[in-house]
């Protein structure tokens, strides 16, 4: 990974993000059994479930171009996953499994880069999901080579302190946002997933990193 942060938007990395995702998800879901579907999350409130009947309804908004003021909040969040309450589990992974594959292209045009936030989101959301089925590679696997210039080019959107980041196994550092007058660049040593995990706000317990200069809080990119 190269030691600088993109400074232009890359249209199409939100799309790749979510084919891999797709490749790598709908198998594992398809063969989960259904009662598994009703696990706590680490999104409070939320089963395995919920969570996926969020990622494809925002999906589809975006797909279907319905992007009224105030989608994407929680109020609106939650309105969608309570519409697919009554839905077989069937409906709600095809759901899922077509936003996948259909928002990339939407996503692309939308040069403001907010709905490249989303994208990074519904891939953060599979870990969320992987980590509650006890499956490996949450926050990881095949789609951090996508997801990580997203959470550089996102977390600049979002004016967080400028980051150098020492991943292991990684050789050449990451940076993440811009720097801010008067103020020394922050360090991260760790793993890529807990990386994700401060800056997306997910549980930190048993994870091992050193953070200078900076807190986790004024890390988050969503709020």
């Amino acid at each position: 990974m190269p030691a600088d942060r993109p400074t232009e938007r890359d249209p199409q990395l939100p799309g790749r993000l979510l084919l891999t995702e797709r490749d790598a998800l709908m198998p594992l879901l398809r063969e989960t059994p259904e009662e598994r579907f009703e696990l706590r999350t680490a999104c409070p409130g939320w089963t395995v479930r919920q969570v996926l009947a969020h990622c494809g309804a925002a999906l589809m908004r975006i797909v279907e171009g319905r992007l009224e003021e105030g989608v994407f909040l929680p109020a609106s969040n939650a309105a969608d996953v309570a519409e697919r309450e009554d839905w077989p589990l069937r409906r709600v992974l095809d759901e899922l499994e077509r936003g996948f594959t259909e928002a990339g292209p939407a996503i692309a045009p939308h040069d403001d880069g907010q709905l490249d936030a989303v994208a990074l989101g519904e891939w953060v959301h599979a870990g969320d999901v992987r980590e509650a089925l006890g499956e490996p590679g949450a926050y990881e696997g095949a789609g951090i080579r996508y997801a990580i210039p997203l959470l550089a080019v996102t977390s600049g959107r979002r004016d967080t302190p400028l980051l150098r980041a020492h991943l292991t196994g990684h050789p050449a550092p990451v940076v993440l946002d811009r720097p801010e007058e008067g103020r020394s660049v922050a360090e991260f040593h760790g793993d890529v997933a807990t990386l994700i995990r401060i800056f997306t706000g997910r549980p930190l317990v048993g994870t091992r990193y050193r953070l200078l200069g900076a807190d986790e809080q004024e890390l988050l990119i969503y709020r």
